[in-house]
């Protein structure tokens, strides 16, 4: 017994460096890359030194790492288990009559953990340096004060009001939202719940400031009304700042710590959260599908070498790594369409992987 859990905890050292080997190499990757595609973009047209374009790399890099953590433990599970077979080291455990379950499951143990603590820690401090990575990134596009002309819809509310803003361009300046060329639509519910307009306001700008939107330059008309107007006037927001860009972000970008408020707002709204429910469902399914991965990576490469056809099984291990990645994004493709339920498509993925990890392992194991 006392051989077996050393046994276990070799296997599990093992794994877990060569996870972190993986990390690296996908990391140095996914930076050189970054760091040649924003030397091509903003260094162009930007005044932005070799430092400035590093910094923003690694902003950058974080979200996109996360993206890839299932290949991870994938190609790191899968050159743990082949090194181990290629030494013979596997070869003498199994001589001893260690099950290959008992060093397997502690590795998928150990990835669920540290799904766990990607999607709680990792997410939302990449989600913040992403944040700052866009926000840095648009100072250096643009002057300091320069709204971006793409126009911007948002819609906040409560019980009694729903209001529906329009502008012509944003910008963000440390942190604050201003808007230009603003139309505000303003309605109120009856006692049937259903809106029913009441006003609308034209703004020169808007600066959404902590529970109140600042407006410049405001006109105000009512149904059937004459317009009066203001040099300046607030209006009580149900947004702040990071809520205010989550509208104009993909669900992606936003940590996983914030997503039940960004789905509650947003369904206050009026608007349809289904984007958002599907980013949490797999956020909260990512622990499993690591897991996932990890067994895949031992299952498909716990063939004797002597009995050859070890590289192409673990090539077909990587394949079907790939078509799992690409299952899932699949999946949350016909769940934005409607196609499927949200949970399926989030959950699925994780699942069948896992289910197949488990049953090639018990062909390999116990035949």
């Amino acid at each position: 017994m006392i051989g077996a859990g050393r046994i276990e905890r070799y296997v599990l050292e093992r794994t877990l460096t060569s996870v972190a080997s993986a990390l690296a190499v996908i990391v140095a990757v996914i930076a050189l890359v970054q760091f040649v595609d924003l030397s091509r973009t903003v260094g162009v047209r930007a005044d932005a030194g070799a430092a400035q374009l590093f910094w923003l790399t690694l902003l950058r890099c974080p979200a996109i790492v996360l993206v890839l953590m299932p290949f991870v433990f994938l190609f790191g599970g899968i050159a743990a288990f082949v090194g181990l077979n290629r030494t013979s080291e596997l070869v003498a455990m199994r001589a001893a009559g260690v099950s290959a379950w008992r060093f397997i499951l502690p590795a998928a143990g150990a990835s669920f953990l540290i799904g766990v603590a990607t999607v709680t820690v990792v997410n939302p401090i990449a989600a913040a340096l992403n944040a700052r990575y866009e926000a840095e990134r648009g100072q250096l596009m643009d002057a300091a004060m320069a709204y971006a002309p793409k126009e911007v819809w948002l819609r906040q509310g409560d019980d009694r009001n729903q209001i529906v803003i329009h502008a012509k361009g944003r910008a963000t300046v440390n942190g604050v939202v201003r808007l230009r060329g603003v139309s505000l639509f303003i309605y109120q519910k009856n006692a049937r719940g259903t809106p029913e307009f009441k006003r609308r306001l034209e703004a020169g700008e808007a600066t959404l400031l902590p529970g109140f939107w600042r407006l410049t330059d405001v006109r105000e008309a009512g149904a059937g009304e004459n317009s009066v107007h203001s040099d300046t006037m607030s209006i009580r927001s149900t947004l702040d700042a990071e809520a205010a860009m989550e509208r104009f972000a993909s669900p992606e970008a936003i940590a996983f710590w914030r997503l039940p408020a960004a789905i509650r707002l947003t369904e206050l709204a009026g608007f349809s959260a289904a984007g958002y429910r599907l980013r949490y469902q797999q956020l909260l399914a990512s622990p499993l599908l690591f897991a996932a991965m990890s067994i895949l990576a031992a299952a498909f490469s716990l063939r004797l070498s002597r009995l050859g056809g070890l590289a192409g099984l673990a090539g077909a291990g990587v394949t079907l790594g790939f078509v799992f990645f690409f299952f899932n994004e699949f999946s949350g493709a016909l769940a934005d369409a409607g196609i499927i339920p949200l949970y399926a498509a989030a959950w699925a993925p994780p699942l069948v992987a896992l289910l197949s990890g488990l049953t090639l392992l018990c062909y390999t194991e116990d035949g």
